[in-house]
């Protein structure tokens, strides 16, 4: 599959690759210099390979409520929520961006490889409830604008009063004539926003604010820069921390669990009644240049203990970082575990997340 955007890649000499089936710029020039772009001046992504699904009418709150781990009802309009969607289980069917766009419309952002399956389940499990379901991927375009000259490109082609648009929050406005709901929203770790245009309006709106940019350092960026950009922001990514087998609590985000919220909600009971974590997700960093990759054994001594979920060497630390899954007597920061590279133990160090932190 193509976005909406992908002439425009093309005319730019990106790079490809599949992912989750769609056709998407790897990266333009080089990794290093597109991750440099976004934590020094900015950088601009093509995302509309996601999935928006809409939820309206009197009880679509309460539908999301049910089919979601969190609180959805109790987000303010024009607010956003980090959730998930679970199974009976109780492991983690995708994490999701949830914008509370009117007091009975929401949408739903999931991840590219799980939007199919999102958008069947939220059909399901909102049967009987009043709401309308509506999957709008293919009419929908998201373009991000992430890093710290961002506010000023937007802010210079957008009638929106950026100083009074929160994180994790969001507005209708206007871009080069085009309608967008704005979003300050991302996954880099730097203030950014997001954009969903109509598909169609998708081409001319990235051309307005690569104009804007010019003076403030954009340049368009690729998936493998938004990788190393998310893993120094200790941000999980599905298929690499998340999973239909994993916990949310194992992954450290039992924080958007809602055990609060008045009624069921799928995966409750399994939810409740699961026993503390024998393993959790921890952070590593490693000296020397060879960095850790997914897969990768974990060992304390003679013994495997756990697997890198993601790794690499950091562009912005100079130096290798990775996640990975541990005991929880192996969790404690500072204690000293190695890392099988390629047949080698190169000695790695369990520390906090997030990796890195913006001013």
């Amino acid at each position: 599959m193509k976005t909406p955007l992908h002439d425009v890649h093309s005319g730019l000499g990106a790079s490809f690759t599949d992912f989750a089936g769609w056709d998407m710029p790897v990266r333009y020039s080089s990794d290093l210099a597109e991750h440099r772009a976004v934590r020094e001046a900015a950088g601009l992504f093509d995302l509309s390979h996601m999935g928006e699904i809409e939820l309206s009418g009197p009880q679509a709150a309460d539908a999301l409520d049910y089919a979601l781990s969190g609180k959805l009802s109790a987000v303010a309009v024009g607010r956003a929520r980090y959730t998930m969607m679970c199974n009976e289980r109780g492991g983690v069917v995708d994490d999701l961006v949830v914008y509370r766009l009117g007091e009975e419309r929401y949408l739903v952002v999931a991840n590219a490889g799980n939007a199919a399956e999102v958008s069947a389940e939220l059909v399901r499990r909102a049967e009987g409830f009043d709401t309308t379901v509506d999957d709008r991927s293919a009419e929908v375009a998201l373009i991000a604008v992430q890093g710290p000259t961002s506010a000023a490109i937007v802010g210079a082609v957008s009638d929106a009063d950026l100083s009074a648009l929160k994180y994790y929050a969001s507005v209708p406005t206007t871009v080069g004539g085009r309608e967008v709901l704005l979003a300050r929203t991302g996954y880099t770790g730097e203030d950014g926003f997001e954009l969903f245009v109509a598909a169609d309006d998708a081409a001319a709106v990235w051309q307005v604010l690569t104009e804007a940019g010019e003076g403030h350092g954009i340049v368009p960026c690729g998936l493998a820069c938004r990788d190393t950009l998310r893993l120094e922001a200790g941000m999980p990514l599905y298929g690499n921390e998340l999973s239909a087998d994993g916990s949310p609590f194992a992954a450290n985000l039992g924080r958007v669990v809602k055990f609060d919220k008045e009624g069921d909600f799928v995966g409750r009971a399994a939810l409740e009644n699961q026993p503390a974590p024998e393993t959790v997700l921890v952070g590593l960093t490693g000296g020397g240049r060879r960095a850790p990759r997914h897969g990768y054994r974990v060992l304390q001594g003679d013994d495997e203990v756990g697997e890198i979920t993601s790794g690499a060497l950091s562009p912005t630390l100079g130096h290798p970082i990775a996640m990975a899954y541990v005991p929880v007597r192996c969790s404690e920061p500072g204690t000293t575990l190695s890392a099988d590279i390629r047949g080698r133990l190169e000695p790695v160090e369990v520390v906090a997340l997030p990796f890195y932190q913006r001013r």
